[in-house]
């Protein structure tokens, strides 16, 4: 299964999330502004880095960004 990090105010997690419905790919999508713990699982999976959407795969980091782009969160 698929894991989106990402915010709501990223215009790249929206267009990852647009992909991933689009190839029909099964994900479980966090809010990394809203979800204190989703967030700090996403830093502690990607070498504590701030940027989204990141995108998990059994337990492991396969992108960050979307098309060479993404968005800087806020700790």
């Amino acid at each position: 299964m698929l894991e989106l990090y990402g915010s709501p105010h990223c215009p790249f997690t929206r267009e990852l999330r647009d992909w991933l419905e689009w190839t029909c790919k099964d994900f479980i999508e966090y809010d990394v502004d809203t979800d204190p713990e989703a967030n700090a699982r996403m830093r502690s999976l990607n070498s504590g880095d701030r940027n989204v959407p990141v995108l998990i795969e059994d337990g492991k980091v396969i992108q960050v960004g979307w098309q060479g782009r993404s968005c800087i969160i806020v700790a």
